[in-house]
């Protein structure tokens, strides 16, 4: 399930939902590359204790999701009635059918994910939501200042700053993650069109209480994704939401999500960045879906004091995410600091 989180099935899903659980490694993994060399302490159980947080806080505001709390001495409980971080989740589950790719045509049958999936399924998107648009991201490239609404001035420069939020759809399940336009997502996502005007709005709605609650601990939210699952016509928020991995948050103006890794990782281990994109090129010229398999260069390990600082990151920015000392950590502040004069 994933490079960062395994998953138990205590009660398998068939045509209704089952349950299960997640547990949180301290596994990381940059650039779709999957497992990384070595780990970042605590990582797990600070992803748990965030994702907790935010399914809870959507749970408050009327948005379902597959969430039902985290898991104490083998009992599912409330994040508020935990004094200690936990690595572990319950969740209900869906299924997760394989979705088949023909390498002589160099297509994915979604035909055949969803004749497995039939009303119980995982929808195959990232539902991505941008509040701004940072240095380095794609929409620079995929779109014109004036399709977003924004100034030309200062769109190559820094983050640009939305009127209104960004809602896009890519891939899942594919070896190399791509954008797609409304009725391709459509397509892919095997919904009617009622269900799938619900996978915008449950974004919008996500994006929104994850802003505001970000905002009012001290943290700028930039940007984020979900995942939906479907179950006979109802729509709700799955895999974990509102985490420094699937998010990203500014801490006056400094990155604290991993995209601090990514930008370490750009400075720090070049050839190795270089190659992914180089063997994701060469997947796309053969039509293979394995770029992994083409690249020939394996990533370094964090040095021990950016090990250190991920670590520090990850655990205080729980504490400050879920306004509760749950782990000992420095104050971020102090961890941003760190990083501005890592990556700055």
């Amino acid at each position: 399930m994933g490079s960062v989180k395994r998953l138990t099935a205590d009660e398998p899903p068939s045509s209704s939902l089952g349950r299960g659980t997640f547990v949180f490694s301290d596994d990381y993994s940059v650039f779709d590359w999957g497992k990384m060399p070595d780990g970042i302490d605590r990582k797990g159980a600070a992803l748990c204790t965030t994702g907790a947080q935010t399914f809870e806080l959507l749970e408050d505001a009327g948005v379902p999701t597959h969430y039902l709390g985290v898991v104490r001495d083998g009992e599912t409980v409330s994040l508020d009635e935990v004094d200690a971080p936990t690595d572990a989740m319950a969740i209900e589950l869906t299924r997760v059918p394989d979705l088949p790719f023909d390498g002589t045509t160099g297509e994915y049958g979604y035909d055949a994910f969803h004749d497995e999936g039939g009303s119980n399924y995982l929808v195959p998107l990232e539902i991505v939501f941008r509040n701004a648009v940072p240095p380095g991201s794609s929409i620079r490239s995929r779109y014109e200042p004036s399709d977003l609404g924004v100034d030309a001035d200062g769109w190559d420069d820094g983050t640009v700053e939305l009127d209104e939020p960004l809602v896009e759809f890519s891939t899942k399940f594919e070896e190399k993650d791509r954008y797609l336009d409304d009725q391709e997502a459509l397509t892919v996502s095997g919904l009617d069109e009622d269900a799938f005007g619900t996978l915008r709005e449950t974004a919008h709605a996500v994006n929104e209480v994850i802003t505001e609650h970000a905002d009012g601990v001290g943290l700028s939210h930039q940007d984020g994704k979900i995942e939906c699952l479907y179950h006979d016509g109802d729509v709700k928020v799955a895999d974990v939401a509102g985490t420094f991995d699937e998010n990203r948050f500014l801490r006056d103006g400094t990155q604290i999500s991993k995209e601090f890794l990514r930008q370490f990782y750009k400075g720090y281990d070049p050839e190795w960045v270089d190659a992914v994109g180089d063997a994701k090129d060469e997947a796309d010229a053969r039509g293979v879906a394995d770029w992994r398999g083409l690249c020939d260069v394996q990533p370094k390990p964090l040095p021990g004091d950016v090990a250190k600082t991920a670590s520090d990151l990850y655990r205080a920015g729980a504490n400050v995410y879920t306004e509760r000392e749950l782990f000992e950590a420095p104050a971020l502040d102090d961890v941003v600091g760190r990083i501005e004069r890592r990556i700055g």
